[in-house]
């Protein structure tokens, strides 16, 4: 039986690695700290994924190479490229199917639903930074040296997710506290489930070749606007009801300036202070893939920081 290979184990390549091993395949997760769900099936590896020759030893005849991982958010320019480098190439030499888990930073501002199709015009340094990883892979996909396809999400729900929404906001409202969010608390938003960008990526790896050499968007658990959203997370959870404001662009900057996570967050302020749409339809159409329903997306988040409370 064919080996797939996840590098990185948060919450979606975890996710990924579970759905596989769930089907009786056996799972390779690469880490630098050999982190990954603990399941029978699933071999977990220390391993700095920039490392080209480690990382093609432990990839070798691997049928699959998912990459989800990612770099601390403030140093994305300088650490993508030379990990995206050193696993396209990995799976190239493997001859294995290369699956990118991505997002839609590479689009740059749209008016409109965001689909598939659109051009890759980033006006930031971190949408660049995703646009020409995905540049690179489809240019290795047209020059025949791998299959190459990529997944992009909005921001996630789920346990452990990593979104803006779900590390500040999430946390307080569930605590009773007040929150404050830098976006357009009305305008409509596309919410990722993690278990469902997993989902998608598993569907593609396990589709025809028709299904690489393109982008995927991960079907939405929703497009409700953060205010509405933060409303029935309380709502599933008990929490009281929700003290939430919109942050000014100028505080925003302020907190910025003594932290460099945030300091990242200004370039990407249209993503959250006018609509953002996704459609999705392709995915579901063409892999059969569909959205987890919101209220249990929003019930594992509230797990998820319950759980992290208690420790």
């Amino acid at each position: 039986m064919p080996t797939h290979v996840v590098i990185g184990a948060g919450p979606v390549g975890s996710a990924v690695a579970r759905l596989l091993a769930a089907s009786g395949e056996r799972v390779r997760v690469i880490t630098r700290g050999g982190s990954g769900p603990d399941l029978p099936g699933v071999e977990r590896v220390a391993a700095d994924a920039t490392d080209a020759d480690r990382l093609s030893g432990l990839t070798a005849g691997a049928a699959t190479v998912f990459h989800c991982a990612m770099p601390p958010y403030d140093r994305w320019p300088e650490l993508f490229p030379p990990l995206s480098e050193a696993v396209l190439a990995a799976a190239a030499s493997a001859g294995a199917r290369y699956l990118l888990l991505g997002n839609v930073y590479g689009y740059g501002p749209v008016d409109g639903p965001l689909t598939e199709d659109l051009p890759l015009a980033a006006v930031t340094r971190k949408g660049r930074v995703r646009a020409a990883m995905w540049r690179e892979a489809l240019a290795a996909h047209e020059a025949g040296r791998v299959l190459a396809a990529e997944v992009r999400g909005s921001d996630y729900l789920g346990r452990g997710a990593g979104s803006l929404f779900n590390l500040t906001v999430a946390p307080a409202v569930l605590a009773g506290e007040p929150a404050a969010y830098p976006a357009d608390l009305d305008a409509p938003h596309a919410w990722t489930y993690t278990g469902d960008a997993a989902a998608t990526l598993v569907a593609v790896a396990r589709a025809g070749e028709g299904a690489f050499g393109r982008a995927w968007h991960v079907p939405s658990a929703s497009d409700l606007p953060a205010r509405e959203l933060t409303a029935r997370l309380a709502g599933v959870s008990g929490a009281p009801a929700p003290r939430l404001r919109a942050m000014p662009e100028e505080e925003l900057e302020r907190l910025g300036a003594t932290d460099s996570v945030i300091a990242e967050l200004p370039e990407m302020a249209y993503l959250y202070r006018r609509p953002l749409e996704v459609d999705a339809g392709a995915a579901e159409r063409e892999l059969g893939v569909g959205a987890t329903p919101l209220e249990r997306v929003l019930e594992e988040t509230a797990a998820g920081h319950r759980e992290a409370a208690a420790r």
